[in-house]
C-alpha cells in the first residue's frame, strides 16, 4: 500500500512565503515524476510544478519565479517553496506521485489528500 503524506499547509498574508512537503510511503519500487497541483474553490485542478527524478523542473506560468520545486529521491520526497505568495495561489494543493510498487508492474499515479493554503490579502 502506498501513501502520500503532505505537511500542514496555512494560512500567510500575501507576499508571504510558505513550503509544503509530502513524502511517498509504503511498497515503492520506483518513482517518475512528481508534482504539486492545486485546486481552488470552484475551479479545476491545475498543475503547479512538476519535477522528474532527474531533477528537471517545469512550472505553471502563474508561478514562474515565485516557487520552487525540490525533490530528494532517496527519501521520497518532494517540496515545494512558495515566496511571493499572491491571493490567488489560495486553494488545496495536493501532492502527486508516478510510481509503481514492483519491477513488473506499471507505473500509475498516486494522490496526497491534500493540505490547504489561504492567502490573505
Amino acid at each position: 500500500q502506498v501513501q502520500l503524506v503532505e505537511s500542514v499547509g496555512g494560512l500567510v498574508q500575501a507576499g508571504g512565503s510558505l513550503r509544503l512537503s509530502c513524502v511517498a510511503s509504503g511498497n515503492i519500487f520506483a518513482i517518475n515524476t512528481m508534482a504539486w497541483y492545486r485546486q481552488a474553490p470552484g475551479k479545476q485542478r491545475e498543475l503547479v510544478a512538476v519535477i522528474t527524478n532527474g531533477g528537471s523542473a517545469n512550472y505553471a506560468d502563474s508561478v514562474k519565479g515565485r516557487f520552487t520545486i525540490s525533490r530528494d529521491n532517496a527519501k521520497n520526497l518532494v517540496s515545494l517553496q512558495m515566496n511571493s505568495l499572491k491571493p490567488e495561489d489560495t486553494g488545496v494543493y495536493y501532492c502527486y506521485a508516478d510510481l509503481r510498487t514492483s519491477a513488473s508492474t506499471s507505473y500509475r499515479p498516486y494522490w496526497g489528500q491534500g493540505t490547504q493554503v489561504t492567502v490573505s490579502s
